[in-house]
């Protein structure tokens, strides 16, 4: 029984430490997962002549290729400030509309709320591309084609499905005594909801405006069929428009360079946020 007793705790030790494969696993998903944007950062810092090196390491590090993309022709830096003004209200007003529709279903009890909460998912399944002819008809015949809001209510269509299923599960799991108690001592239902259930909610509403944010800044389809003029383009539109030095070439170095612009606001925002990111992400997982 001694031998037995004495060997339990080693196995629990075992278990409650990590293998160096887990490890391993982790280091190789990592690599995995930033090999194309370290080649992007490597593309972009080669310079023009070396562009189809196959060296690892940009020897000599040239910043031309930034310099090129940043060129006033190509309008790079007011697409950036587009797609700034589309990804900000597209996140700010998917908020305020997600938050309020998310504690109506999370809160109040009525008929068929979870069909509509099912449909309202359902929404998100559509692919984009089969939307767009019958978006852009009805932006045309509404004289809305070069125009924010043609790129910002459909990023909103896609967004606030996911924003509304999110947000439903916070708000669910929190007790309806916080709210109760808020009210007792003078809150108004609105004052409880402002000062007690939405504090609480902030790492869902992170997780939620980070994503949404994402999917907006990124967005390409759209904001490629409804824009013809080169004020109006967001970045990625921009950079795929891109030209060499002879108009047919690919330019690949200054793409490259566009590319490494519009991800590193993304890495920071991801990395600052982190953590109300983890906390948004498990939330719920653990009572």
């Amino acid at each position: 029984m001694s031998a037995v007793a004495a060997a339990a705790p080693r196995k629990r030790a075992r278990r409650a430490g990590t293998s160096p494969w887990a490890y391993a696993g982790i280091t190789a998903i990592v690599l995995y997962c930033l090999a194309p944007f370290y080649w992007m950062v490597v593309s972009a810092l080669r310079r023009p002549a070396d562009q189809f090196s196959n060296k690892a390491f940009p020897w000599p590090i040239s910043l031309t290729n930034f310099e090129s993309a940043f060129k006033p022709a190509n309008g790079f830096g007011r697409a950036l400030l587009n797609s700034l003004v589309v990804a900000g209200l597209t996140t700010i007003l998917t908020l305020v509309i997600g938050i309020t529709a998310a504690y109506v279903l999370a809160r109040l009890e009525f008929r068929f709320k979870n069909v509509i909460l099912a449909a309202i998912i359902a929404t998100s399944m559509f692919p984009g591309i089969s939307l767009l002819v019958p978006l852009l008809k009805l932006f045309v015949s509404i004289h809305w084609i070069n125009t924010f809001q043609a790129m910002i209510l459909p990023s909103m269509s896609f967004a606030l499905p996911l924003a509304v299923f999110n947000l439903t599960a916070f708000f669910k799991q929190m007790p309806f005594a916080l709210e109760e108690a808020a009210q007792i001592d003078g809150a108004s239902p609105m004052q409880a909801f402002r000062k007690v259930i939405l504090p609480l909610a902030a790492p869902g509403v992170f997780t939620t405006a980070i994503l949404t944010f994402i999917a907006a800044w990124n967005e390409f389809i759209i904001a490629l069929s409804v824009t013809n003029k080169q004020e109006m383009r967001t970045a990625p539109v921009i950079t795929s428009l891109f030209t060499g030095q002879y108009g047919y070439d690919q330019p690949f170095g200054t793409q490259m360079a566009a590319g490494v612009v519009v991800t590193i606001p993304l890495v920071i925002l991801v990395l600052f946020f982190q953590r109300r990111i983890v906390e948004g992400l498990t939330s719920g997982s653990v009572k």
